[in-house]
């Protein structure tokens, strides 16, 4: 590579950099504009889901989490968070493209920029309101520096799975105008399909092979892995995590790319 090859690639990343970092801004201020709390509603959401959920069902799964049921309403809420971070960031993502159509025909950027900002903002999100108590609550239970630290391998591997999928999805929309009402049904499926309120102990032995289709699940699993026990990280569920992570983001990025010539005729 020559020095202007190298100067004109780091002139080009520092762009979408720049670019990136306005986008973000842009969304969370639009997002969080004269609210009380900020980042923090964020929050709310699980808490009073996992409240639910432990009310109705904590008695009966506590058993399945050490007959705890602290342990039930922690792992609830690390499901939660998890579904919640993933349906959030790639809803978002989804009308991105087409909903800056306009500014894509008058000023010439990179169409990667806006599904990327809006799971850019998620996670700022995520890293300021929800992962400092998720830190907290694994100091508390695991009582191991280690697991802290492994907490940010399969958030990685969450990240990258919304970024596939929120450059998946707003690659067709761009063509299938109908798709968030058909996504709305993907997001059901992926949250019943993965183990937040529940325990992954009571899935029939005919449908858990089918659970590998959900890149979720070992996230999840890590998660609360780290977060709920004593021992080592398991660096095979992270390793799940992320793999999940990097095939998502493959099959959503090379959709992207073989399909993006075709956009401007349509935004």
């Amino acid at each position: 590579m020559t020095d202007l090859q190298a100067k004109t690639r780091w002139s080009t990343a520092r762009r979408y950099y720049e670019l990136l970092s306005v986008l973000v801004e842009r969304n969370l201020k639009g997002r969080y504009r004269g609210s009380f709390l900020g980042v923090y509603w964020s929050l709310l959401n699980p808490l009073i889901m996992t409240a639910l959920y432990t009310a109705i069902f904590g008695t009966v799964f506590a058993s399945y989490f050490d007959n705890s049921l602290v342990n039930y309403v922690l792992a609830a809420f690390t499901g939660l968070v998890v579904i919640n971070f993933f349906n959030a960031s790639t809803n978002q993502a989804l009308p991105s493209i087409v909903g800056n159509g306009s500014i894509l025909n008058k000023i010439r950027l990179p169409v990667s920029i806006f599904p990327v900002s809006m799971v850019v903002a998620n996670i700022f999100q995520f890293a300021i309101s929800i992962f400092p108590l998720l830190v907290i609550v694994t100091l508390w239970k695991s009582q191991s520096l280690l697991n802290v630290i492994a907490l940010i391998f399969p958030v990685i591997g969450l990240s990258l799975v919304c970024t596939g999928v929120g450059f998946f999805v707003s690659t067709l929309y761009v063509f299938f105008r109908d798709l968030p009402y058909f996504y709305e049904i993907v997001c059901f499926v992926a949250w019943i399909s993965s183990p937040i309120f529940y325990p992954p102990e009571i899935i029939p032995p005919s449908v858990q092979p089918f659970l590998i289709l959900n890149p979720l699940l070992p996230v999840i699993e890590s998660i609360r892995q780290l977060s709920l026990s004593p021992g080592l990280p398991d660096f095979g569920l992270i390793f799940q995590s992320l793999l999940g992570g990097i095939i998502i983001l493959g099959i959503g990025w090379t959709c992207f790319r073989l399909w993006r010539h075709l956009f401007m005729d349509l935004l």
